[in-house]
């Protein structure tokens, strides 16, 4: 990870626990789950949004009314506005991912829920997601929801990964492995 990349995870971290405790004693944290995928979903949508959040050219001012806008249109919770708009104000609107990233597997843990990310060379059908989840779900002692990425490149198997833990069965990684044996032996 890069430096930069490790300053804004430690700075959307900070912020993500005082919204999570902030929700949890106001007893908002279905509110809080609301506006987090909302939020993901407007930022994966929108590249004006996304240039806001990461673009120097705006001002304070600028990004401050802008996240306003984007709250009360989107019916943002208080503390969600109210979070956006501070971090307009110090700058910060570059961390808004990392947070949602942080809030959703904090609310995925207060859930007793953890987050597989699975790739795959193509689509998993309905039965062969279930039965991964069953899996992971025996293995890991917490209900596992699947968050599936396809990747082409990886030529078969899937890569998995669940908290620090990864496991690559796929067909790229194998052929690696085996062209570095072979590297060795010749």
């Amino acid at each position: 990870m890069s430096e930069t990349a490790g300053i804004s995870t430690s700075i959307a971290s900070r912020y993500a626990t005082a919204v999570f405790d902030l929700a949890k004693e106001g007893k908002a944290i279905k509110a809080l789950e609301t506006d987090v995928a909302a939020l993901e979903t407007a930022i994966s949508d929108s590249a004006d949004l996304r240039t806001l959040l990461t673009s120097p050219l705006y001002s304070r001012e600028q990004q401050g009314a802008a996240v306003g806008a984007v709250a009360k249109k989107m019916k943002l919770s208080a503390t969600t506005s109210n979070v956006m708009s501070l971090l307009a104000s110090k700058r910060r609107l570059f961390v808004l991912p990392q947070l949602l990233k942080v809030l959703q597997d904090m609310l995925a843990e207060e859930r007793g829920e953890v987050t597989a990310e699975v790739t795959a060379a193509k689509k998993l059908t309905k039965a062969q997601a279930d039965k991964l989840a069953k899996t992971l779900t025996a293995q890991v002692g917490k209900s596992v929801t699947i968050k599936e990425t396809v990747d082409e490149s990886i030529i078969g198997g899937l890569i998995v990964k669940v908290g620090s833990k990864m496991i690559d069965t796929s067909i790229a990684s194998k052929l690696n492995a085996l062209q570095n044996t072979m590297k060795e032996v010749g």
